[in-house]
Order: structure tokens, then C-alpha cells, then sequence
């Protein structure tokens, strides 16, 4: 299956439908009325629906166990036909457009295997995705596309060149895939100093994203929290929940990081942990949806 782990949880929703024709008028009638053999064809074939949505993932061989939250069936009665409408809602990581689908599908068939034997015409048709809510292709036009960041990874031994960086280059091609130009990477030792030189430099030009990388964890040489929380005009605690609550369904030790978020004048300034899978998955935590905020801010800036 797809890799979704580092995908946030988000409320999805799908709508699904199928169609059913009759050959005759007479079909719809018996329908209606309560009066083919088999049972009551919308309550039988909305049972084997709400099934069938359950059991996608063991019928679909890519698809994912999902939790379903909410599924409903509606019924678009025609002279010679009959829409199938399904809805599937979930507070998961990926979507439920296949849960949907297949919902819609077996309630047709359900009602075909009722009607057949006295309606030797039925045909299944149009089961498509009517719609589907949910996720990052929901909000991925909203976000500004003229921002600008500087990343600093703050570490002692990797100024000194004793190690490579990897973490701040992580959050470079995460950055990009959001959009943001970098207008400067650059590794300093970790020294509260030049952290402040550095967030103030670029809050000067009013560079949208100031990232710095490392000097996060409890050693007294980890120093990153302490030099830009004086700094900040207001801290977003929202954002470093965030981030520890994505990387403690990954490891338990992520309750001892020390991330910060907080803004100065306009800018935004995040302090992220220094190994490479914490700054990589910090950034899967808050990216691109962190975005927002420059919106907020342009608002602000118009009231």
C-alpha cells in the first residue's frame, strides 16, 4: 500500500453515486410500493451499502483500514430509473473516494440481484465520484506563492565540519515543494549571538520565513529556544503543538523537544530539532497549511 504515515489527519469526505435502469414502468412501481418478492429493495440494498463501505479495504487490495465515521444513502427516484447517492465521511489520513464508489456499486448490485426476477432489463451505470472534500489538494491554491525563507542550522560540530548537515537541507526541499524561495542557508555554531544576529537580518528585510534548525533539545549547549523567544512579539504555542503531537505518534521522545513558533514584526520564526527525521517530519507536521498565516497577517495589515 501507499505510504501515508507522514500524512496529517484531516476530516474526508466522499460522495459517490450509481444508477440503475429499469425496462418498464411496472419496476418502480413494485419498488415504491413495497412489492418485489425478495424485500424492500432500498433498505436490503442500503444494508449491503453500508457493508460494502466497511469492507472496501479487504476487497481493494490497495487500500487502506480505515476508521468510517459516517455513511448515508439517499435515493433519486426517475420514471425509469433510480440515482444511487452515498456519502462517506472519515477523520483519517487519506480519503474515501474507493469507500464511496464501492459503496454506491454493491447497493447497485443488491438491487439488481432483487429485481431480476421480475425485470430481466435492469442495467447498471454511471458510478462515479460525485465529489470529494478533505486533505491538502483542498487547500493547496490558497497559499501564497511569493514567499521567502532563510534557514540556519545551528550545531556547533557541523560549523566546525566535523558532521554534514542534512536537517536544514530536509527543510530546503521541503520548503520548495511549498513554494518558498530560500534566500539564504547558512550553518552557524550554536550560539544565542548569532541566532539573534541572524533572525534579526533577515526580520530587518522582511523575509516571510526565518527556519532555524537544531539547539532544540535539553543539553545547556542547546541554546536556539533561549535566543529567539526574547525576541518574538508574540509566540504561536499552536504551531510547536503541532509539531510535538506529529512526532510523538512517531516516537515517544518527542515530548523533550523544544520547538518554537512565534512572530516578529511580519516575519515567522520556527526553531525545529536538528536531526534530519525530526526537522524533516516537523516540517511534514505543519507544511504547507503553516502558510496560512501570511494571509492572516496581510488581513491584519488591511483592518
Amino acid at each position: 500500500m501507499v505510504e501515508i504515515t507522514h500524512k496529517n489527519t484531516t476530516l474526508r469526505t466522499a460522495i459517490a453515486q450509481a444508477v440503475i435502469k429499469v425496462s418498464k414502468p411496472e419496476t418502480i412501481h413494485a419498488i415504491q410500493n413495497n412489492l418485489v418478492p425478495k424485500g424492500n429493495v432500498f433498505e436490503m440494498a442500503k444494508t449491503a451499502g453500508l457493508f460494502a463501505v466497511k469492507k472496501t479495504s479487504d476487497i481493494i487490495p490497495d487500500c487502506h483500514p480505515l476508521p468510517i465515521e459516517y455513511t448515508n444513502v439517499n435515493y433519486e427516484v426517475n420514471e425509469m430509473s433510480i440515482t444511487i447517492l452515498i456519502e462517506v465521511s472519515t477523520i483519517y489520513r487519506t480519503g474515501v473516494e474507493v469507500e464511496a464508489m464501492h459503496g454506491a456499486s454493491v447497493i447497485a448490485l443488491t438491487m439488481y440481484d432483487m429485481l431480476k426476477p421480475i425485470d430481466k432489463g435492469i442495467e447498471i451505470g454511471d458510478i462515479k465520484l460525485v465529489s470529494k472534500k478533505g486533505g491538502k489538494s483542498d487547500f493547496k491554491d490558497k497559499y501564497r506563492t511569493d514567499l521567502k525563507a532563510a534557514v540556519f542550522v545551528c550545531s556547533d560540530t557541523i560549523s566546525a565540519g566535523q558532521k554534514e548537515d542534512k536537517a536544514g537541507k530536509a527543510i530546503i526541499s521541503k520548503l520548495e515543494n511549498s513554494s518558498v524561495s530560500i534566500v539564504e542557508y547558512t550553518v552557524i555554531p550554536d550560539d544565542i549571538d548569532k541566532i539573534q544576529a541572524g533572525a534579526l537580518k533577515h526580520v530587518a528585510k522582511g523575509t516571510d520565513l526565518i527556519i532555524f534548525t537544531g539547539g532544540t533539545g535539553l543539553s545547556k549547549r542547546d541554546n536556539t529556544p533561549e535566543a529567539l523567544i526574547p525576541l518574538l512579539d508574540r509566540e504561536i504555542p499552536g504551531i510547536a503543538e503541532a509539531v510535538r503531537s506529529y512526532g510523538q505518534e512517531r516516537t515517544p521522545y518527542s515530548m523533550l523537544s523544544r520547538s518554537v513558533a512565534g512572530i516578529k514584526d511580519e516575519s515567522l520564526i520556527l526553531a525545529l530539532p536538528g536531526s534530519t527525521k525530526g526537522a524533516s517530519e516537523s516540517m511534514d507536521a505543519i507544511f504547507p497549511s503553516v502558510l496560512h498565516i501570511f494571509r492572516i497577517l496581510k488581513g491584519a495589515r488591511h483592518e
